[in-house]
């Protein structure tokens, strides 16, 4: 049975013993006290027609309350088990595995903060996939259409909660402080990436740089910092994780606009349908401030085919798809570089290579060498 579980089944019993506890010493029915001090809960027992008449003389079998529980759990964290069903492209693990290279973290301590971090992304993607009115994510219907809105709601902060919950298991009281500054930088971030979509404010690039970093690296540097207080290195990785989050950021960006693939995990050009101030179209907007043919497109969170691709044709009139591949590039080569000289004193590592290889992009045939 998982820690979280055994922990809700500790609090019901705990309860029991309230319950009896109270009615041993006060002449109060079962229903009297319930709806005094527990209104708006559910009931152990549905029926109450089969309540025994005082609190004294209430009995719940442990193996009910367990049944209960675990019920209980399955169907809130529905939506969440449906998406963590649909695989991704696992990232986030990929990099906490790069990084253990140098921090060296036994496998049993690697894989409570690769649990909490792939709930708390998982949950975020219930939320974003709500907040962006999205249909499809990894090519299936979003959870929201199979659960409704509110369970999905409900399942995410479930989620939440669920890792806090197992910060204990790490036995480092800095790790609550790490997990809750990491979760407020993540919402603080997606806050203005939705501000700007729905009051139709284009952000300069510095202004949406800064958001990734806590929308983006919010993640990543959680997963970091829950390594290093673990770890007998406290090396300092902040800025390598802060250009991975904005590389991996730009190159999402991007994607959603130029690739097929992506289409089909997620829908065409979704980032123009929800209205989105993404990388591209950011430059795209300030490149030709005498033109607002692109923002007036946003502005109609359109699913029409043809106008998306007037939109992208826009785009590459301004040179953006360009400008925002010599970005990635440029980026890519800092990254490398930090990598580089991290490697004299901790050593090679081959694996963060590999991911910065996985986040480069394709350039067309005619535009390759040029930076």
């Amino acid at each position: 049975m998982s820690y979280i579980l055994a922990e809700a089944l500790n609090f019901v019993r705990r309860g029991i013993s309230h319950l009896n506890y109270w009615g041993a010493s006060h002449s109060l029915s079962a229903d009297n006290y319930w709806e005094s001090n527990f209104q708006g809960f559910p009931r152990l027992l549905s029926d109450s027609s089969k309540a025994p008449s005082t609190i004294r003389t209430v009995q719940v079998l442990e193996d009910d309350v367990d049944d209960i529980a675990i019920q209980y759990n399955k169907i809130v964290r529905g939506p969440l088990d449906y998406l963590l069903a649909i695989p991704g492209k696992d990232i986030r693990s990929k990099l906490i595995d790069s990084f253990n290279i140098w921090l060296q973290l036994p496998e049993e301590k690697l894989s409570i903060v690769k649990d909490i971090i792939n709930l708390l992304h998982t949950a975020s993607l219930l939320i974003d996939d709500i907040q962006d009115a999205s249909r499809l994510r990894r090519g299936k219907p979003v959870a929201h259409d199979v659960y409704g809105v509110a369970q999905t709601i409900n399942s995410a902060n479930y989620a939440y909660y669920l890792q806090q919950a197992r910060l204990k298991e790490i036995g480092d009281p800095r790790a609550f402080e790490i997990f809750t500054r990491s979760l407020l930088d993540l919402h603080l971030g997606q806050g203005m990436d939705l501000y700007w979509r729905d009051m139709v404010v284009c952000p300069t690039e510095e202004e949406y740089t800064r958001m990734v970093m806590y929308k983006t690296g919010g993640l990543f540097n959680l997963a970091l910092d829950l390594m290093r207080i673990q770890s007998r290195k406290n090396t300092d990785f902040s800025k390598l994780v802060e250009l991975l989050g904005v590389i991996f950021q730009i190159r999402d960006d991007y994607m959603n606009l130029q690739s097929g693939l992506y289409a089909e995990k997620k829908g065409l050009m979704e980032d123009l349908t929800e209205g989105k101030f993404s990388y591209p179209i950011i430059h795209s907007i300030r490149a030709s401030p005498e033109s607002s043919e692109l923002l007036d497109i946003l502005k109609q969170r359109t699913e029409d085919e043809a106008v998306k691709i007037r939109a992208v044709k826009i785009m590459e009139s301004t040179g953006s798809f360009q400008y925002t591949r010599e970005t990635l590039s440029r980026l890519s080569a800092e990254a490398r570089g930090y990598v580089k000289k991290l490697e004299t004193s901790l050593g090679p590592n081959p694996g963060i290579h590999k991911i910065l290889d996985l986040l480069e992009v394709e350039y067309p045939t005619n535009e390759k060498g040029r930076v």
